[in-house]
């Protein structure tokens, strides 16, 4: 490789870190509880609470809906979710369907008997300030894609980064590690040894945090482009005082997919539907599907079924992007290797920085003795 070229290669590599360096420290330090988010939400919110009626028949989601808005007058519902370990139905309501988050009130439901069932909420709001300072720095959409800029940014510092191991490293074997020489040269080997180390997760992980800052601009994606055809017929809201059943709806899309799941509602408004439907999502039953959802719509005041329709690549794509960035495919065991790798890379991140500046300083030791020699023979 010409000297140029490498000269051209080091500059990228050096400006996208630089800049981008920063922000993935405080994405990697926020990463590491955000792994164990289930583990230490248990730990924090132990399983005491039982359900009303052990073993008893369910209620109606019609009728869980019903309780969950009388229990917040004047609201509208926005999204319904089910959880997969106890009989227990969480609704989402608002001001209006298209309510900020800020502006929306969760509650979960016993579905045995319809009671409120207490908010697990200890430690909860650490854990929600992290998740909400990793995802978008408490700036909404601009911060997620100012945030996904510089997860481009590192991507590519580490194409440049690897482009630059081989010229840097050819004469030197694999891991070696010169300790008995500068502290510089020291701290270079275990840059670009634990940098090549991780590079695969590294990349894994800044791709798919790229595409999960891009969550917003693909689901209105989906809404305009891919449900155009679908919902044509049944454009505007639905009329005042007409609404079909949700229970109605919902068994009627599980007959559409019987291999699959009742995932959540999004009610019609709503950022995951259209201004006229019920948007029942199902996923897979199995490991390898449980992260790939399918929409069924359902109108909400006919009860008219619109339609199945396949989620598009990039839709599945941002679906098992999630998972895959905090390690939740594998379990703690996955986990575990998802947190020591972030660790290491926190040690790139560090030495990099390390590096910039350890070289600078000679730098300007020389400039400042050049100046000083100047003033003195003037």
């Amino acid at each position: 490789m010409r000297s140029s070229t490498i000269r051209a290669w080091s500059w990228v590599h050096k400006w996208t870190s630089l800049v981008c360096t920063l922000f993935l420290l405080m994405l990697c330090v926020t990463g590491l509880p955000l792994i164990f988010h289930d583990e230490i939400d248990a730990a924090l919110n132990p399983a005491i609470w039982q359900p009303a009626n052990p073993g008893g028949d369910h209620l109606t989601l019609d009728e869980i809906l019903d309780t969950s808005l009388d229990n917040r007058p004047g609201e509208v519902p926005i999204f319904m979710s089910f959880d997969i370990d106890r009989p227990v139905v969480n609704v989402t309501t608002g001001p209006s369907a298209d309510a900020p988050g800020t502006a929306m009130h969760f509650a979960s439901f016993d579905l045995t008997s319809g009671a409120l069932v207490p908010s697990a909420d200890r430690g909860e709001t650490v854990m929600e300030f992290l998740l909400q300072l990793h995802t978008d720095m408490f700036l909404g959409l601009s911060g997620m894609l100012f945030l996904g800029f510089m997860g481009f940014l590192f991507t590519i510092a580490i194409v440049s980064g690897v482009v630059l191991y081989a010229p840097f490293m050819r004469k030197l074997d694999f891991g070696t590690l010169r300790r008995k020489q500068s502290t510089r040269l020291k701290w270079l080997d275990y840059h670009n040894l634990l940098g090549i180390v991780t590079l695969a997760w590294a990349l894994v992980v800044g791709l798919t945090g790229v595409i999960n800052t891009l969550e917003q601009p693909i689901i209105d994606t989906w809404r305009t482009s891919e449900l155009a055809d679908l919902v044509a017929e049944y454009e505007g809201a639905v009329p005042a005082g007409q609404s079909a059943s949700l229970a109605s709806a919902v068994n009627e899309a599980v007959k559409l997919a019987p291999e699959m799941e009742l995932q959540f509602v999004a009610f019609p408004g709503s950022g995951f539907s259209t201004s006229a439907h019920y948007a029942i999502f199902l996923h897979g039953n199995s490991p390898l599907t449980e992260n790939i959802i399918t929409p069924v719509l359902v109108h909400a005041g006919t009860g008219d079924v619109a339609g199945l329709r396949e989620m598009p690549w990039y839709t599945k794509a941002l679906s098992l992007s999630r998972p895959l960035h905090f390690g939740d495919y594998g379990g703690l065991a996955l986990k575990l290797v998802w947190f020591a790798l972030d660790l290491i890379t926190i040690v790139v991140l560090v030495t990099g920085l390390y590096l910039w500046l350890a070289r600078r300083e000679p730098a300007k030791r020389r400039t400042e003795s050049k100046t000083l020699l100047e003033r003195t023979t003037a």
